[in-house]
């Protein structure tokens, strides 16, 4: 395990920081006496967030709101950072957006909101704060990838195809990156308990009943896969066990089991 960072030389961006893993992540950062820069949709709760950061762990919060649904959003973001005159040393793609419906019932603009946040948004992100970290030769890319990542789930068809999209741009890139002195880390949690599951009609597939996570368990199990330089994290047992399934279900089994995650409230997706 890596030593604290001090704050002279370490900030971290945290997006979909204003509840959730996002939130419990910035105060898991925070206590390794990093600076962070806080950015989602609500001000207000990014405010107090970096308020309760900066008044116990005595490092300074920068709060930049965003909508990473908007278009050109990680250009908008990575500009604003850059005029604050902040380096960003660790970047946390944690921002998401979840659907639950038929496809042939949802709106188009829901998903194009879920792959601008869950994938545009990220690799933008990325691509932009990516390039001085090789250049220094130092640098931490953390991820929030899901189990559905692993598992084709009807009625959350989209979202299930955004994780994917993020678990394997993550390991591809962290094996690109090899020997530079950045590491990339995807985190696949199973479910978790957030405000997170209250938008994009989820509360109707029963995904919580079977809640296995709370938001600090995975946000502790996340940063310390990142500071060893883990290419995945999965944060409990259930994930674990979902990880090793899904390599000896036939292909068929492993989208059924899917299916059965939203409609029986199964406990690791």
């Amino acid at each position: 395990m890596s030593s604290p960072a001090t704050t002279a030389d370490r900030t971290a961006l945290v997006t979909g920081a204003s509840s959730g893993i996002g939130a419990a992540l910035a105060r898991e950062i925070a206590m390794d006496q990093y600076d962070l820069v806080l950015t989602a949709r609500r001000e207000e709760r990014l405010q107090n967030l970096a308020e309760e950061l900066e008044a116990t762990h005595g490092v300074t919060a920068t709060v930049i709101t965003q909508d990473l649904a908007a278009e050109k959003a990680g250009e908008e973001l990575f500009e604003a950072v850059t005029n604050e005159g902040i380096e960003i040393h660790t970047l946390v793609n944690n921002a998401g957006v979840p659907l639950y419906g038929r496809f042939d019932e949802t709106e188009l603009e829901d998903e194009r909101d879920i792959m601008e946040v869950n994938m545009v948004a990220l690799t933008s992100l990325t691509k932009r704060f990516l390039r001085p970290m090789v250049k220094r030769g130092e640098g931490r890319i953390l991820n929030t990838a899901s189990m559905a990542a692993l598992y084709p789930i009807p009625k959350k068809a989209v979202y299930s195809g955004t994780k994917s999209y993020v678990l394997s741009f993550s390991r591809a890139l962290g094996h690109e990156l090899d020997g530079s002195g950045v590491t990339v880390t995807a985190v696949c949690p199973g479910v978790v308990e957030t405000e997170y599951a209250n938008r994009g009609n989820v509360e109707k597939s029963n995904t919580l009943a079977g809640v296995t996570n709370d938001p600090r368990s995975v946000a502790q199990a996340a940063w310390e896969g990142a500071k060893d330089g883990e290419r995945i994290v999965f944060p409990s047992l259930h994930s674990k066990y979902g990880s090793q399934l899904v390599r000896l279900l036939p292909r068929s089994k492993v989208t059924e089991l899917g299916e059965s995650t939203v409609e029986d409230g199964a406990s690791w997706i």
